[in-house]
Protein backbone atom coordinates (compact mmCIF):
# COMPACT_ATOMS: atom_id res chain seq x y z
CA UNK A 1 0.00 0.00 0.00
CA UNK A 2 1.51 3.63 -1.03
CA UNK A 3 3.08 5.37 2.13
CA UNK A 4 0.73 8.15 3.69
CA UNK A 5 2.36 11.20 2.59
CA UNK A 6 1.08 13.25 5.59
CA UNK A 7 3.18 11.26 7.47
CA UNK A 8 6.22 10.99 5.66
CA UNK A 9 7.61 12.18 2.65
CA UNK A 10 10.98 13.24 0.52
CA UNK A 11 12.58 15.98 2.50
CA UNK A 12 14.91 18.90 2.13
CA UNK A 13 17.95 18.64 3.79
CA UNK A 14 18.77 22.02 4.78
CA UNK A 15 22.15 23.32 6.25
CA UNK A 16 20.63 24.14 9.44
CA UNK A 17 20.22 21.04 9.74
CA UNK A 18 23.40 18.85 9.42
CA UNK A 19 23.92 18.71 13.33
CA UNK A 20 27.45 17.65 14.41
CA UNK A 21 25.62 14.59 16.84
CA UNK A 22 24.21 13.26 13.43
CA UNK A 23 28.07 12.87 12.56
CA UNK A 24 28.37 15.93 10.55
CA UNK A 25 31.49 17.81 10.76
CA UNK A 26 31.09 21.30 12.78
CA UNK A 27 31.39 24.65 10.91
CA UNK A 28 34.89 26.06 10.94
CA UNK A 29 35.85 22.47 10.65
CA UNK A 30 35.73 22.26 7.07
CA UNK A 31 36.17 24.36 3.57
CA UNK A 32 34.66 23.31 0.34
CA UNK A 33 34.65 19.65 1.44
CA UNK A 34 32.22 18.40 4.21
CA UNK A 35 32.46 15.04 5.99
CA UNK A 36 30.17 13.22 7.59
CA UNK A 37 29.85 9.28 9.07
CA UNK A 38 27.32 7.43 11.08
CA UNK A 39 25.56 4.15 11.73
CA UNK A 40 22.41 2.83 12.25
CA UNK A 41 19.55 3.80 13.58
CA UNK A 42 20.18 7.53 12.63
CA UNK A 43 18.06 10.24 12.22
CA UNK A 44 19.74 10.42 8.81
CA UNK A 45 18.30 7.72 6.48
CA UNK A 46 15.30 8.84 5.27
CA UNK A 47 14.69 9.23 1.82
CA UNK A 48 16.29 12.85 1.07
CA UNK A 49 18.08 15.36 -1.28
CA UNK A 50 20.26 18.22 -0.98
CA UNK A 51 22.23 20.72 -3.15
CA UNK A 52 25.46 19.38 -2.73
CA UNK A 53 27.06 16.58 -4.67
CA UNK A 54 27.33 13.40 -2.40
CA UNK A 55 29.93 10.27 -2.66
CA UNK A 56 28.63 7.83 -0.20
CA UNK A 57 30.40 4.69 0.87
CA UNK A 58 28.77 1.53 2.66
CA UNK A 59 31.15 0.33 5.26
CA UNK A 60 28.88 -2.29 7.02
CA UNK A 61 25.40 -4.14 6.93
CA UNK A 62 23.44 -4.75 3.58
CA UNK A 63 19.68 -3.97 2.22
CA UNK A 64 17.68 -1.39 -0.67
CA UNK A 65 19.41 1.59 -1.70
CA UNK A 66 17.21 4.29 -3.73
CA UNK A 67 18.37 6.96 -5.94
CA UNK A 68 15.76 8.69 -8.20
CA UNK A 69 13.56 5.99 -9.56
CA UNK A 70 16.74 3.33 -9.11
CA UNK A 71 15.61 0.51 -6.60
CA UNK A 72 19.18 -1.83 -6.34
CA UNK A 73 20.66 -4.03 -3.71
CA UNK A 74 23.89 -3.04 -1.35
CA UNK A 75 26.09 -4.31 0.78
CA UNK A 76 29.78 -3.04 2.16
CA UNK A 77 31.47 -1.59 -0.48
CA UNK A 78 29.30 -0.16 -2.01
CA UNK A 79 30.16 3.76 -3.79
CA UNK A 80 27.28 5.63 -5.24
CA UNK A 81 28.00 9.36 -6.42
CA UNK A 82 24.58 11.37 -6.33
CA UNK A 83 24.43 15.02 -8.03
CA UNK A 84 22.48 17.91 -6.47
CA UNK A 85 18.84 17.16 -5.77
CA UNK A 86 19.15 13.55 -6.55
CA UNK A 87 16.71 11.97 -3.71
CA UNK A 88 18.84 8.91 -2.59
CA UNK A 89 18.30 6.60 0.88
CA UNK A 90 20.30 3.43 1.85
CA UNK A 91 18.14 1.12 4.00
CA UNK A 92 19.80 -1.51 6.33
CA UNK A 93 17.45 -4.99 6.23
CA UNK A 94 20.25 -7.06 8.56
CA UNK A 95 20.29 -4.34 11.33
CA UNK A 96 21.54 -5.93 14.75
CA UNK A 97 19.86 -5.02 18.12
CA UNK A 98 22.53 -2.93 19.05
CA UNK A 99 22.29 -1.42 15.97
CA UNK A 100 25.89 -0.54 13.96
CA UNK A 101 28.38 2.20 14.94
CA UNK A 102 29.66 3.10 11.59
CA UNK A 103 27.67 2.31 8.39
CA UNK A 104 27.97 5.53 6.22
CA UNK A 105 31.05 7.44 5.17
CA UNK A 106 29.88 10.35 3.40
CA UNK A 107 31.84 13.24 1.36
CA UNK A 108 29.93 16.31 0.00
CA UNK A 109 30.73 19.08 -1.64
CA UNK A 110 29.35 22.10 -4.14
CA UNK A 111 29.61 22.33 -7.82
CA UNK A 112 29.93 26.12 -8.63
CA UNK A 113 33.85 25.86 -7.19
CA UNK A 114 35.16 23.10 -9.24
CA UNK A 115 33.31 24.09 -12.45
CA UNK A 116 34.90 27.57 -11.82
CA UNK A 117 38.46 25.52 -11.48
CA UNK A 118 37.89 23.91 -14.67
CA UNK A 119 37.34 26.90 -16.28
CA UNK A 120 40.92 28.41 -15.42
CA UNK A 121 42.37 24.77 -15.04
CA UNK A 122 42.69 22.32 -17.93
CA UNK A 123 43.53 19.60 -15.68
CA UNK A 124 40.29 19.72 -14.31
CA UNK A 125 38.26 19.52 -17.18
CA UNK A 126 38.08 15.84 -16.78
CA UNK A 127 36.14 16.07 -13.84
CA UNK A 128 33.21 17.57 -15.60
CA UNK A 129 31.87 14.69 -17.09
CA UNK A 130 31.98 13.01 -13.90
CA UNK A 131 29.88 15.49 -12.53
CA UNK A 132 27.59 15.51 -15.22
CA UNK A 133 26.47 11.80 -15.25
CA UNK A 134 26.26 12.39 -11.37
CA UNK A 135 23.06 13.86 -11.43
CA UNK A 136 21.89 10.27 -12.54
CA UNK A 137 22.98 8.48 -9.71
CA UNK A 138 26.87 6.45 -10.47
CA UNK A 139 27.96 3.12 -8.49
CA UNK A 140 31.51 2.46 -9.17
CA UNK A 141 32.91 -1.02 -8.96
CA UNK A 142 35.92 -2.83 -7.51
CA UNK A 143 36.78 0.89 -5.91
CA UNK A 144 35.94 0.45 -2.10
CA UNK A 145 39.13 -0.56 -0.53
CA UNK A 146 41.10 2.04 -1.94
CA UNK A 147 37.88 4.64 -1.67
CA UNK A 148 37.74 3.79 2.08
CA UNK A 149 41.55 4.85 2.44
CA UNK A 150 41.09 8.13 0.73
CA UNK A 151 37.57 8.54 2.84
CA UNK A 152 39.89 8.27 5.99
CA UNK A 153 42.54 10.28 4.57
CA UNK A 154 40.08 12.67 4.07
CA UNK A 155 38.42 12.97 7.34
CA UNK A 156 41.46 12.97 9.49
CA UNK A 157 42.97 15.85 7.29
CA UNK A 158 42.04 19.69 6.56
CA UNK A 159 43.04 22.33 4.67
CA UNK A 160 44.78 21.88 1.43
CA UNK A 161 46.38 18.29 2.30
CA UNK A 162 42.12 17.46 2.23
CA UNK A 163 41.57 19.16 -1.11
CA UNK A 164 44.82 17.45 -2.76
CA UNK A 165 42.84 13.97 -1.20
CA UNK A 166 39.84 14.97 -2.71
CA UNK A 167 40.87 15.82 -6.50
CA UNK A 168 42.62 12.40 -6.43
CA UNK A 169 40.20 10.63 -5.38
CA UNK A 170 37.67 12.85 -7.86
CA UNK A 171 40.74 12.24 -10.39
CA UNK A 172 40.45 7.92 -10.12
CA UNK A 173 36.61 7.97 -10.17
CA UNK A 174 36.72 9.99 -13.49
CA UNK A 175 39.21 7.85 -15.12
CA UNK A 176 37.21 4.65 -14.03
CA UNK A 177 34.84 2.70 -16.42
CA UNK A 178 33.46 0.50 -14.11
CA UNK A 179 30.38 2.38 -12.97
CA UNK A 180 26.89 1.83 -13.84
CA UNK A 181 24.50 4.26 -13.68
CA UNK A 182 21.36 4.33 -11.87
CA UNK A 183 18.67 6.48 -12.96
CA UNK A 184 17.83 8.04 -16.26
CA UNK A 185 20.53 8.60 -19.08
CA UNK A 186 22.52 11.48 -19.03
CA UNK A 187 23.97 13.43 -21.80
CA UNK A 188 27.60 12.76 -22.91
CA UNK A 189 30.19 15.72 -22.27
CA UNK A 190 30.51 17.38 -25.32
CA UNK A 191 32.82 20.43 -25.90
CA UNK A 192 30.80 21.54 -28.99
CA UNK A 193 28.42 24.46 -27.64
CA UNK A 194 26.50 24.23 -30.46
CA UNK A 195 25.71 21.08 -30.47
CA UNK A 196 25.40 20.71 -27.09
CA UNK A 197 22.83 23.22 -27.54
CA UNK A 198 21.39 20.80 -30.08
CA UNK A 199 20.91 18.16 -27.72
CA UNK A 200 19.51 19.71 -24.96
CA UNK A 201 16.83 21.74 -27.64
CA UNK A 202 16.18 18.06 -28.42
CA UNK A 203 15.89 16.85 -24.76
CA UNK A 204 13.56 19.54 -23.47
CA UNK A 205 11.79 19.22 -26.89
CA UNK A 206 10.91 15.32 -25.43
CA UNK A 207 10.20 16.20 -22.03
CA UNK A 208 8.10 19.01 -22.42
CA UNK A 209 5.79 16.47 -25.32
CA UNK A 210 6.41 13.13 -23.27
CA UNK A 211 2.95 12.29 -22.45
CA UNK A 212 1.77 12.59 -26.18
CA UNK A 213 2.43 11.07 -29.17
CA UNK A 214 5.20 11.98 -31.47
CA UNK A 215 7.94 10.95 -33.77
CA UNK A 216 11.56 10.82 -34.62
CA UNK A 217 10.35 12.75 -37.51
CA UNK A 218 8.93 15.30 -35.74
CA UNK A 219 11.68 16.35 -33.38
CA UNK A 220 13.61 15.73 -36.41
CA UNK A 221 11.95 18.74 -38.08
CA UNK A 222 11.87 20.34 -35.10
CA UNK A 223 15.93 20.76 -35.09
CA UNK A 224 15.95 21.59 -38.86
CA UNK A 225 17.37 18.41 -39.89
CA UNK A 226 16.81 15.10 -41.77
CA UNK A 227 15.92 12.02 -40.09
CA UNK A 228 19.21 9.83 -40.94
CA UNK A 229 21.32 13.33 -40.12
CA UNK A 230 19.47 13.46 -36.24
CA UNK A 231 19.56 9.66 -36.26
CA UNK A 232 23.19 9.99 -36.14
CA UNK A 233 23.55 12.86 -34.19
CA UNK A 234 21.47 11.57 -31.60
CA UNK A 235 22.97 8.26 -31.30
CA UNK A 236 26.48 10.10 -30.63
CA UNK A 237 25.35 12.44 -28.29
CA UNK A 238 23.52 10.28 -25.83
CA UNK A 239 24.69 6.77 -26.40
CA UNK A 240 20.93 6.10 -27.13
CA UNK A 241 18.76 5.40 -30.10
CA UNK A 242 15.69 7.85 -30.28
CA UNK A 243 13.42 5.07 -28.98
CA UNK A 244 15.41 3.77 -26.50
CA UNK A 245 15.91 7.46 -25.07
CA UNK A 246 12.46 8.50 -25.16
CA UNK A 247 10.76 5.08 -23.39
CA UNK A 248 13.38 5.34 -20.74
CA UNK A 249 12.34 8.59 -19.90
CA UNK A 250 9.24 7.50 -19.92
CA UNK A 251 9.87 4.77 -17.76
CA UNK A 252 11.12 7.47 -15.67
CA UNK A 253 8.30 9.38 -14.96
CA UNK A 254 6.47 6.21 -14.84
CA UNK A 255 8.31 5.48 -11.49
CA UNK A 256 7.83 9.02 -10.02
CA UNK A 257 4.03 8.53 -10.46
CA UNK A 258 4.23 5.54 -8.92
CA UNK A 259 6.94 6.59 -6.11
CA UNK A 260 4.50 9.74 -5.33
CA UNK A 261 1.23 9.43 -6.51
CA UNK A 262 -1.55 6.67 -5.35
CA UNK A 263 -2.83 6.94 -9.03
CA UNK A 264 -4.11 3.71 -10.83
CA UNK A 265 -1.27 1.95 -13.21
CA UNK A 266 -3.57 1.79 -16.00
CA UNK A 267 -3.48 5.87 -15.43
CA UNK A 268 -0.01 6.25 -15.08
CA UNK A 269 0.82 4.04 -18.28
CA UNK A 270 -1.14 7.14 -20.34
CA UNK A 271 0.06 9.92 -18.17
CA UNK A 272 3.83 9.29 -18.82
CA UNK A 273 3.27 8.83 -23.08
CA UNK A 274 2.51 5.02 -23.37
CA UNK A 275 -0.86 4.25 -25.60
CA UNK A 276 -1.15 0.85 -24.65
CA UNK A 277 -0.91 -1.27 -21.09
CA UNK A 278 0.82 -4.38 -22.42
CA UNK A 279 3.37 -2.50 -23.93
CA UNK A 280 4.35 -0.49 -20.98
CA UNK A 281 4.17 -3.49 -18.92
CA UNK A 282 6.36 -5.43 -21.08
CA UNK A 283 9.00 -1.84 -21.43
CA UNK A 284 8.67 -1.31 -17.94
CA UNK A 285 9.40 -5.28 -16.81
CA UNK A 286 12.64 -4.78 -19.56
CA UNK A 287 14.29 -1.19 -18.13
CA UNK A 288 13.34 -2.26 -14.31
CA UNK A 289 13.00 -5.68 -14.39
CA UNK A 290 10.03 -5.66 -12.26
CA UNK A 291 6.62 -4.77 -13.14
CA UNK A 292 5.17 -1.34 -12.42
CA UNK A 293 3.23 -2.98 -9.23
CA UNK A 294 6.17 -4.26 -7.71
CA UNK A 295 8.31 -0.97 -8.00
CA UNK A 296 5.44 0.34 -6.35
CA UNK A 297 5.52 -1.98 -2.98
CA UNK A 298 9.50 -2.07 -3.33
CA UNK A 299 9.56 1.74 -3.25
CA UNK A 300 7.45 1.98 -0.60
CA UNK A 301 10.47 0.98 1.35
CA UNK A 302 12.58 4.35 0.32
CA UNK A 303 11.35 5.93 3.53
CA UNK A 304 12.94 3.22 5.73
CA UNK A 305 11.18 1.19 8.99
Amino acid sequence: MPINKQLRGLEMEHACLRDPRHGFEPDGRYGFIRYLEHGVPSALVRWHYHAEYELHLICASSGKVFVGDYIGQFGPGHLVLTGPRVPHNWVSLDTPPDGIKLRDMVIQFNHAPLEQMAAAIPEMKAVMPLLARARYGIEFFNFSDAARERFARIRDSAGLPRFIEFLSLMGELAASGDYQLLSTVPMQASDDDAALARINDAVDFIVQNLSSQFSMQDLAHHLGMSERMFTRFFRSATGNSFTDFVNRLRINRACQLLMETERYVTNICYDAGFNNVANFNRRFLAFKGMTPKQFRQQASGRFGA
